[in-house]
């Protein structure tokens, strides 16, 4: 027997990555995975590197940035690699989601993956939203003061809550402190939450585009999905670096090159585009404590997917209706994070509020409901 087969390490190894069986017909949205295992990395290595030279103080965090770009040796390559490298990552787990939606990813016996995968949102979510703080620019500085103060509509706790995350009573130094510490954990807890999500994915194996069962059709992970893989993190890298050495800027906001100013408010305050559905959501609703609760829900909600959807056929593959109202759903989506950079003026409100109530009714009406009709309409063409 080979030696990674007979060591216990080698072993576990081997099950996971060589001779793990996959099967057959999965195809390249599949490859979102290693991709988002390689931004992880990525964004680890790079911020181990950043927080060497990283101040957290209040009066330092945005002059040892400047820093890092100026006299580090490589450090614009650093800061640029960790700022671009946070954005593929969200655009790798909206479409690792967005792919687990419509190939019904989260129905037994993967609802454990997917709750765990919803884990995994919310943290790096907070993780980017931290991140973005630490610069301390003018975005920076307003982004954390707005997002901050939405825990004061809570009820009777809610400015005490508010409080003790500023360290004070407002975004001060023990708010940069305090966030640059947390940011640097959160990184290794999602990597250990991350091993958990593939651990409960070894349990019963990756699913595949027909919905159905493949155990007497797998292949080995080795050499065949490997180099498929390999694939698409090259073309990765390929843009990536492209991005990284010629157009670092493009995915960022020109206001965080201004130092944070508490006394002079940006003409518009919004959050990186990855996170512009949400807050979307959050401005349509007129109360302070709806829009914080909306907010939140629009990604909790995710955790109903497996008990709403109760189509006895896995995926949208073969369903009209469903993949009709799937697209609708991504479509309405996108416009949220359009509506989110937008001005709060009039038609945006309006748009905002109409795409908010479309983004709740898919998982509460549209698509408990189209997967009934669809089960009824399947078994009438089977009494046939």
């Amino acid at each position: 027997m080979s030696l990674r087969k007979n060591n216990d390490i080698l072993a576990l190894f081997n099950s996971y990555v060589i001779d793990s069986p996959q099967p057959s017909n999965i195809n390249y949205w599949w490859n979102l995975g290693s991709l988002l295992a390689i931004c992880l990395v990525l964004q680890i290595c790079t911020g181990i590197f950043l927080a060497m030279h990283y101040s957290s103080n209040i009066q330092l965090a945005f002059y040892s940035v400047d820093h890092i770009m100026r006299d580090v040796h490589y450090g614009w390559v650093l800061r640029y690699c960790h700022s671009n490298g946070a954005s593929f990552f969200f655009i790798f787990i909206y479409i690792h989601m967005a792919r687990g939606m419509y190939y019904g990813s989260y129905k037994a016996p993967k609802v454990l993956v997917w709750y765990v995968g919803v884990i995994i949102f919310l943290l790096l979510i907070i993780t980017g939203f931290l991140g973005y703080t630490l610069v301390y620019g003018q975005m920076s500085h307003w982004g954390a003061t707005v997002i901050t103060n939405l825990c004061t509509a809570i009820p009777v706790i809610g400015d005490s809550i508010a409080n003790f995350i500023w360290g004070g009573s407002s975004v001060s130094n023990p708010t940069i402190q305090r966030f640059f510490s947390i940011h640097y954990l959160l990184p290794f807890l999602l990597a250990a939450i991350a091993c958990i999500h593939l651990l409960a994915l070894h349990t019963n194996g990756s699913g595949n585009p027909l919905g159905i069962t493949s155990n007497i059709d797998r292949i080995p992970m080795h050499p065949y999905y490997i180099f498929k893989d390999l694939i698409t993190i090259v073309v990765f890298l390929l843009v990536y670096s492209t991005i990284v050495f010629y157009y670092p800027n493009i995915m960022g906001d020109a206001e965080n090159y201004i130092e944070g100013n508490p006394l002079v408010t940006p003409s518009a305050i919004v959050p990186e585009f990855y996170l512009l559905p949400f807050y979307a959501i959050l401005r349509s609703i007129p109360s302070k404590l709806l829009g914080v609760l909306a907010m939140v829900a629009a990604i909790l909600i995710l955790l109903i997917l497996p008990i709403v959807d109760v189509s006895i056929i896995r995926g949208n593959a073969f369903k009209i209706l469903s993949k009709f109202i799937y697209y609708i759903f991504i479509c309405n989506f996108l416009l949220l994070g359009v509506l989110g950079a937008q001005h709060i003026e009039i038609p945006y409100i309006f748009l905002g509020q109409i795409c908010t109530i479309v983004y709740f009714s898919y998982f509460i009406v549209l698509l408990p409901g189209i997967s009934i009709l669809e089960n009824i309409l399947y078994y009438m063409i089977l009494r046939k």
